[in-house]
C-alpha cells in the first residue's frame, strides 16, 4: 500500500529515487522501481494521482466514465494498481527545484536534492535518481481576441469536465488541430453540451507529409479510435476544415468567431470558443535542473536530449513521458518503467540479466505503442500561421505583451529570448514562460531569419515554483545556506564564538 505523506516535516531526509509526477510515467516509475526494492518518493501537485489523461478516474462516476471514454476509464486500473504499491506519495506537493545535492543534507552519498513544498512547509530531500515526469503544456493559440473572457485552452475545459464534472452551458465552439480537439468535442457532445461548431485549422499540406508513414497509423491502435472519434463528431456537429485565420470578437466579451478560407470570411456566434493546436513537452524543471535540450522541428517545439533509457545530460536525473515528447499515454508508462527498471540497474538492486530481460520485454511493448506516432506529429503540425500570431495579438498574457513590440525589440539584434525578455518581461509573469515561451521564440528566430534551435529557450532557475516566506523560513538553516545569505555564521560550541567569516568583510 502507497504510504500518503501530509507534509513535509514527514518526508525522509533521503530516497532511492524521487519521482515527479502522477500520471502515467511517473505512476509506471515508481511502480518498477518500488518492486525492485528501491525507496521511492513520487510528488505530484494534483488531488489525485493519473495526470491528466486519468485526471480524478479513482472519483469518477459510472456516468462519467462512459461521458469521457474508454481509454479514459482504462485509467481507474492503473491507479488502483498505484494505491498497492509499496511508494511514499504526496499529493498536493510542489517540486520547485532539482540540482547537486547539498552535502550538509542526508548522508553525503546522494548526488541530487528536491526542493520541495507541502503543507506549507518547504524541505530539501535528498535522492540517488530523480525521474522526471511532468508531462506536457498546451501550445500557446495566439489569436485576436485569444485573451477575453469567454475564450479558454480545451485541456482547462477538461479538466473542469474530470475533476468537477462541470461542462459549458452556452452555445461553444472548438478550434484548433489535434486529436484533443475531436475528442473533448466527443466528450462534451455526449455530456448533451451544445457544441455548435468544430473549426479544423489543420494545414491542407500536412497530408502530403504524413502519407509516408500512412501504412504505420493504419496498424496502430490510433487509426480504429481516430476514424471512430472523427465520424462520431461529424455525425452531431458542424465540422469546418481548411481555416486559414481566426478572430474571436465580441464587446468585452466572447461573442463569435470570424473564420477566414482564403479571401471568404464565415462568422459564427457564440458564447464559449475552446482552442487548442496540440501539446508540448513541460520543460520548465527539466531546464531548470540542467539537463541539454534541442528544437524537434517534426514537433515544432523543444524537447530534453535523452537517450534510450530515458537518462538526460544530468547525471542521475532522468525524463519520462510526455515531457520527454509527446507519445501519449500508453508509451509514456512504458517509459516510465523502462526509466524506473534503468534506476533499479544503477543502485545494483538488480542484476544485468534480469535487466536485459526486463528491458527487451518493455522496449518491444513501447515499440508498439509508438506506432503510428509519427504519422499524427507530421498529421497534426499547426501551421507557423496560428504559431506565430499578426503584431496586434497578445503574446505574453501575463504582461499583455502584443506581438508587434516583440518584433520591435528583435529589430534590435537581442540574440535570444532571454534579452527580449529583459526589454519586454514577455515570460516574466506569474506562468513564467509557459504560455508565451513558444510563441515568443518563433517569432525572435523568424525575425532573425534562423531556426528555433539557435535562439534557444527562456533561461530557467529555481525555484520554478512560488515558494512562500513561510515555506523559506522553514527550510533548514545549513551554514552553507546561511553564509549565503548573510555572509558568515556565528555558532557557539564549549561556551566560545566560533564565528565563520564570508565575503562581507
Amino acid at each position: 500500500m502507497i504510504q500518503s505523506i501530509q507534509s513535509a516535516a514527514d518526508l525522509a531526509p533521503a530516497y532511492d529515487l524521487v519521482v515527479v509526477g502522477a500520471g502515467p510515467a511517473g505512476i509506471s516509475a515508481a511502480i518498477e522501481a518500488s518492486t525492485h526494492g528501491l525507496a521511492v518518493f513520487l510528488a505530484d501537485e494534483n488531488e489525485t494521482p493519473g495526470g491528466q489523461i486519468y485526471r480524478s478516474v479513482e472519483r469518477a462516476s459510472d456516468a462519467d466514465l462512459v461521458r469521457l471514454g474508454p481509454d479514459y476509464a482504462a485509467g481507474r486500473r492503473f491507479v488502483e494498481r498505484f494505491q498497492r504499491a509499496d511508494v511514499s506519495y504526496a499529493r498536493r506537493a510542489t517540486v520547485w527545484n532539482v540540482g547537486p545535492a547539498d552535502e550538509e543534507i542526508g548522508d553525503g552519498a546522494h548526488a541530487l536534492e528536491v526542493g520541495i513544498s507541502l503543507g506549507g512547509i518547504a524541505r530539501p530531500i535528498a535522492a540517488h535518481r530523480v525521474i522526471l515526469a511532468t508531462g506536457a503544456l498546451e501550445r500557446p493559440f495566439p489569436i485576436p481576441g485569444w485573451t477575453m473572457p469567454g475564450v479558454m485552452a480545451a485541456g482547462g475545459a477538461q479538466i473542469l469536465m474530470k475533476s468537477s464534472g462541470l461542462v459549458p452551458s452556452g452555445r461553444t465552439i472548438l478550434a484548433g488541430t489535434g486529436p484533443l480537439l475531436y475528442l473533448l468535442a466527443s466528450q462534451l457532445l455526449r455530456a448533451g453540451v451544445s457544441v455548435i461548431a468544430v473549426v479544423d485549422t489543420t494545414p491542407v499540406e500536412n497530408w502530403r507529409l504524413a502519407l509516408p508513414h500512412v501504412l504505420s497509423f493504419a496498424a496502430s491502435p490510433y487509426a480504429p479510435k481516430g476514424l471512430k472519434l472523427l465520424l462520431d463528431v461529424q455525425r452531431q456537429t458542424c465540422v469546418i476544415r481548411g481555416a486559414t485565420a481566426l478572430e474571436a470578437v465580441g464587446s468585452g466579451q466572447f461573442s463569435a468567431l470570424r473564420i477566414h478560407r482564403g479571401n471568404k470570411s464565415v462568422r459564427i456566434e457564440g458564447d464559449l470558443l475552446l482552442l487548442h493546436q496540440g501539446i508540448a513537452p513541460n520543460l520548465n524543471l527539466t531546464l531548470a535542473a540542467g539537463c541539454d535540450y534541442s528544437w524537434d522541428e517534426h514537433l515544432a517545439a523543444f524537447r530534453p536530449t535523452i537517450d534510450a533509457r530515458g537518462a538526460s545530460s544530468v547525471p542521475g536525473v532522468s525524463i519520462a513521458g510526455d515531457a520527454a515528447g509527446i507519445v501519449g499515454a500508453v508509451a509514456s508508462a512504458h517509459q516510465g518503467e523502462l526509466a524506473g527498471l534503468s534506476a533499479a540497474l544503477d543502485l545494483n538492486r538488480i542484476g544485468q540479466g534480469v535487466y536485459e530481460q526486463r528491458r527487451n520485454e518493455l522496449t518491444r511493448k513501447l515499440a508498439r505503442a509508438l506506432r503510428g506516432r509519427t504519422f499524427i506529429e507530421h498529421r497534426f503540425r499547426p501551421s507557423k500561421t496560428y504559431r506565430v500570431p499578426e503584431d496586434a495579438t497578445i503574446v505574453c498574457r501575463c504582461e499583455e505583451i502584443a506581438a508587434g513590440k516583440l518584433r520591435e525589440v528583435a529589430a534590435l539584434g537581442v540574440p535570444g529570448p532571454n534579452q527580449m525578455k529583459t526589454f519586454t518581461r514577455c515570460g516574466m509573469g506569474p506562468c513564467q514562460g509557459r504560455l508565451c515561451s513558444l510563441t515568443a521564440v518563433e517569432l525572435l528566430a523568424q525575425c532573425r531569419g534562423v531556426a528555433p534551435g539557435e535562439v534557444g529557450y527562456y533561461r530557467l532557475r529555481p525555484p520554478i515554483k512560488p515558494v512562500t516566506l513561510g515555506e523559506l523560513a522553514a527550510l533548514p538553516h545549513t551554514e552553507a545556506a546561511i553564509v549565503a545569505v548573510a555572509g558568515f555564521v556565528e555558532r557557539a560550541a564549549d561556551g566560545a564564538q566560533d564565528v565563520i567569516h564570508g565575503s562581507h568583510q
